[in-house]
């Protein structure tokens, strides 16, 4: 990271601070502060688009902070929130993996925090529920990292195997994928939908970031391609697990929690094409994308049940991209990670996720009908619109999101 890159990050967490400060005496300072230091690190992007979309994630999530009436730390979320997508930044950039270990706890504290505001009292015990869950997840996951990268550097193979497989289990259950998905269901029924939807998108993104860095520097081949079959098995798994139960809940809560489950198995699934490091830059862009589609949606759907509904048409296009209609966003990302897995020889699980997309389609457009309203002037529709305007992006060529990651990794 250079120098001018660096300052603007040290800048950002300077208003940060400040803002937090002046949580204490008016909360408009403070949001106005949080949007000035995401907006300061935007010219640093040099146009890269997952970038931008990782601001314009944070920026939804401070803005629907707003429809809560009765917030237990009022100014203090929105620091957390943006420090978060800040953080989420400075990973995608950096190639320091300590820095990339450091910065993904840094970015999992928040969220202990903001899984217990409501807008009628603290949600403790969802707090203490997921806190528990997390915290064994960071564990597993930054020990099974350390021994990647020592079995790596010393090619001790056993050593990488165990690695490994504490490293997929605590990714696993930091970002639901079942079977490690119980907390997934209980945490969304139970707590507020704004934090919620905070949870549900911007702090989804960085686990994967991680891992993709950490995997990038320690493949093993071949070892790395015998011991892959272990991760597409868990993937199709959370894709069936997490459709089937979608398809069959009643609480609209619970319908995103499960479909939660079967987007993180879908970009689960592109892990296993670090056996062929060609088609890295594929699976990657698909993954990201969808990443994104899972963001917005999630937003835009959890925002609305938060307020009763939205507009119709707003939320026919969000159930739409979940599904994968073109040319709409969530269309390319499927694309993109079908192409990979075919093209690594995973076919069957290439098969499966297209299964998996059909078996989406009902509940999906039951979210949509289901949240649908008469037209009218909320925050839940502009957040919503601007989730939609995202998701019509890729109508521009594909192509560019795929130069673009070349930039990153």
């Amino acid at each position: 990271m250079e120098f001018l890159e660096f300052l603007v990050f040290f800048s950002s967490l300077i208003l940060l601070t400040l803002g937090a400060a002046l949580s204490f005496k008016t909360n408009k300072g403070a949001l106005l502060i949080c949007l000035v230091a995401l907006l300061i690190i935007l010219p640093m992007s040099k146009l890269n688009p997952y970038v931008a979309f990782v601001i314009v994630i944070a920026i939804l999530n401070l803005i629907s902070l707003e429809i809560l009436k009765h917030n237990q730390i009022k100014g203090v979320d929105y620091a957390l929130v943006a420090l978060m997508a800040i953080a989420t930044i400075f990973v995608i950039y950096t190639r320091d993996l300590v820095l990339v270990l450091a910065t993904f706890v840094l970015v999992s504290v928040p969220t202990y925090v903001l899984i217990m505001i409501s807008d009628k009292k603290a949600n403790v015990d969802t707090g203490i529920k997921y806190i528990t869950f997390m915290v064994i997840a960071t564990v597993l996951f930054l020990i099974g990292a350390v021994l990647l990268i020592y079995a790596h550097s010393n090619h001790i193979s056993n050593l990488y195997i165990i690695g490994y497989i504490m490293f997929i289990l605590g990714l696993c259950l930091e970002i639901g994928c079942a079977p490690l998905h119980e907390w997934v269901p209980d945490v969304f029924t139970s707590a507020d939908s704004i934090p919620l939807s905070i949870i549900a998108s911007l702090a989804k993104i960085i686990p994967f970031i991680v891992a993709y860095k950490i995997l990038i520097t320690t493949t093993f081949n071949p070892l790395t391609a015998s011991i892959s079959i272990f991760v597409a098995l868990i993937a199709a798994i959370s894709m069936f697990i997490g459709n089937i139960g979608a398809l069959t809940a009643k609480e609209l809560s619970r319908v995103l929690a499960y479909s939660t489950v079967a987007n993180m198995g879908y970009i689960l699934a592109t892990l296993v094409v670090f056996v062929n490091v060609e088609y890295v830059y594929l699976a990657l862009t698909g993954a990201l994308l969808q990443l994104f589609v899972n963001s917005y949606g999630k937003i835009g759907f959890f925002t609305s049940i938060k307020e009763g509904g939205a507009s119709k048409p707003l939320m026919y296009m969000l159930a739409l991209s979940f599904i994968g209609l073109p040319p709409l966003m969530g269309f390319w990302s499927k694309l993109f990670i079908l192409s990979s897995l075919v093209y690594v020889g995973y076919i069957w699980l290439a098969v499966i996720l297209v299964i998996n997309a059909a078996i989406s389609v009902p509940y999906y457009l039951r979210l949509a009908s289901e949240l649908s309203i008469s037209p009218k002037v909320s925050l839940a529709n502009f957040i919503a619109l601007i989730a939609v305007i995202i998701t019509l992006i890729t109508i521009l060529p594909p192509n560019w999101f795929m130069e673009a990651m070349k930039t990153l990794i």
